[in-house]
C-alpha cells in the first residue's frame, strides 16, 4: 500500500508541475583544512547515527534505508561488529530484535540508547538500552499507535545526563499526505510513558525549500522530499533542547523544564520557543560544554558552529564529506560524524548502493570539549 500511495503523489506532483525553491547559502570559508580530518571507518554500506563511549568504543548504525544485515555495530579491529550479536539483528517472533534503528545515544551510565521507527509507524517502534559491558537488554519501550503511529518517524533523540528524560524528534515520514505530523516526543524513563508535544507547530515543519546537492534535488519518484524536525541537541546543563527541521533555515530552542511541564497547555508551552540562530539545512547537531552547536549540512559537505553569539562559521568542507549526518563527541576533544551520503541510498537499488562504496566515518578536534556518547 506504502509504494501504492508513493506512485500515485509521484503522478500528481507531475502533473502539477510542483515548483522548487531553494536555500540560500548561509556557509562561509571553512576555518580547518581537510586535512585535519581523519577517516575513522570506511564501509561497505551507509553509517546512519554514532556514539562513542569514554573508552574510545565507537558504536554505530547502518542506515535503515540502505537494506543493511547488520542494524547495530561496534567498530572494532577495522571491522563493523553486530552488537549485541548476530541474532539480535534478525527479524524474531518471541523476543526484541532490531528493525529500522537509525539514531544511538550513550548516557551518562554507560549505557547503549537506541532508537527503532518500526518502519514510519507501520511496525513496531522501539526504544532499547544496553548494557554495553554485557549486552544485557536495561530498558525496553515499545511506543503505542497514539505516540508514534503510521506516518511516524521516531528519527534523533537526547537523553538527559540523568538518564530520566529522552527528547525525540518525530520527523513524520517526508511524503505528503503519507507522513504524520511532525512533533518532539517526550519519554519519562522512570515511568515509561510519553507524550507528544508541539506537534505540527511551525517550528518542527519542514519549509517549502527544497535540499539541493550540486545540481540534483532531493527527490523520491519526482517528489521533492521535505524533511521536517530531525536536528535534536540538549545543552550540556540539560537547560535547552535546541532543535529544527532539516529543510528548515531556523534553529530553534525551549527549556527542557518547559517540555515536560506537563501543566503547561499547548499554546504557552508554544509561547516559550525561541528562534536562536540562522542555519543551513542539517541532519545531526550536537553541543560541547561551552554552549556551542555544531551542524552537519549536506548541501554544502560541511560542519558548522553556532557559538553563543548565535553566528554560523563554517568549520570543514569537502565534497569527500557526502551528506554528514549524525554526530558524537568522543574522548580528547574527538568530533566523529558519519556520511550517509542518503543521495544514493533513499529510493535505489542495491547494486546502486554497493557502487558507492565506501561510506565513511570521520572524526576531528573542533576546539571544543563535549561529553562522550553525545
Amino acid at each position: 500500500m506504502y509504494r501504492i500511495l508513493l506512485n500515485m503523489l509521484a503522478s500528481i506532483c507531475f502533473l502539477c508541475g510542483c515548483s522548487r525553491i531553494y536555500m540560500n547559502d548561509f556557509s562561509g570559508p571553512p576555518v580547518f583544512h581537510k586535512d585535519s580530518v581523519e577517516v575513522v571507518a570506511e564501509l561497505s554500506g551507509p553509517p546512519g547515527n554514532i556514539a562513542v563511549s569514554h573508552d574510545h568504543r565507537i558504536f554505530f548504525t547502518f542506515h535503515p534505508d540502505g537494506d543493511p544485515e547488520i542494524k547495530v555495530a561496534e567498530w572494532t579491529g577495522g571491522v563493523a561488529v553486530p552488537f549485541p550479536d548476530s541474532d539480535f539483528q534478525k527479524k524474531k517472533s518471541d523476543k526484541p530484535f532490531f528493525d529500522t534503528v537509525l539514531s544511538l545515544r550513550i548516557d551518562a551510565e554507560n549505557r547503549l540508547w537506541t532508537l527503532d521507527h518500526g518502519y514510519f509507524g507501520i511496525r513496531q517502534p522501539r526504544l532499547m538500552a544496553f548494557d554495553i559491558r554485557t549486552g544485557e537488554v536495561l530498558h525496553q519501550h515499545d511506543f503505542p499507535s497514539d505516540t508514534a503511529g503510521f506516518g511516524s518517524f521516531l528519527n534523533d533523540f537526547q537523553v538527559t545526563s540523568s538518564g530520566d528524560t529522552i527528547f525525540i524528534a518525530d520527523t513524520g515520514a517526508p511524503v505528503p499526505l503519507i507522513g504524520g505530523d511532525p512533533a518532539i516526543v517526550v519519554y519519562n524513563v522512570k515511568t515509561k510513558t510519553a507524550r507528544r508535544v508541539l506537534e505540527d507547530h511551525e517550528s518542527v515543519r519542514a519549509s517549502d525549500k527544497t535540499l539541493r546537492i550540486g545540481q540534483e534535488d532531493f527527490s523520491l519518484m519526482g517528489m521533492a522530499l521535505k524533511i521536517a524536525v530531525d536536528s535534536i541537541a540538549l545543552d550540556r546543563d540539560n537547560q535547552w533542547l535546541y532543535y529544527g527541521a532539516v529543510n528548515g533555515e531556523n534553529l530553534y530552542r525551549i527549556r527542557a523544564e518547559d517540555l515536560t511541564d506537563q501543566t503547561l497547555s499547548p499554546e504557552r508551552l508554544a509561547s516559550r520557543i525561541e528562534v536562536f540562530a540562522e542555519k543551513t539545512m542539517s541532519d545531526g547537531i550536537t553541543t560541547d560544554l561551552t554552549g556551542n552547536i555544531y551542524l552537519s549540512d549536506m548541501e554544502n559537505s560541511a560542519v558548522h558552529v553556532i557559538g553563543q553569539d548565535r553566528r554560523l562559521k563554517s568549520l570543514i568542507k569537502d565534497p569527500a564529506f557526502r551528506w554528514p549526518d549524525g554526530f558524537s563527541f568522543g574522548p580528547d576533544g574527538w568530533l566523529y560524524f558519519t556520511c550517509s551520503d542518503l543521495m544514493n541510498v533513499v529510493g535505489k537499488s542495491a547494486s546502486h548502493i554497493r557502487e558507492h562504496a565506501p561510506y565513511r566515518i570521520f572524526r576531528f578536534k573542533p576546539g571544543g570539549q563535549g561529553i562522550p556518547g553525545h
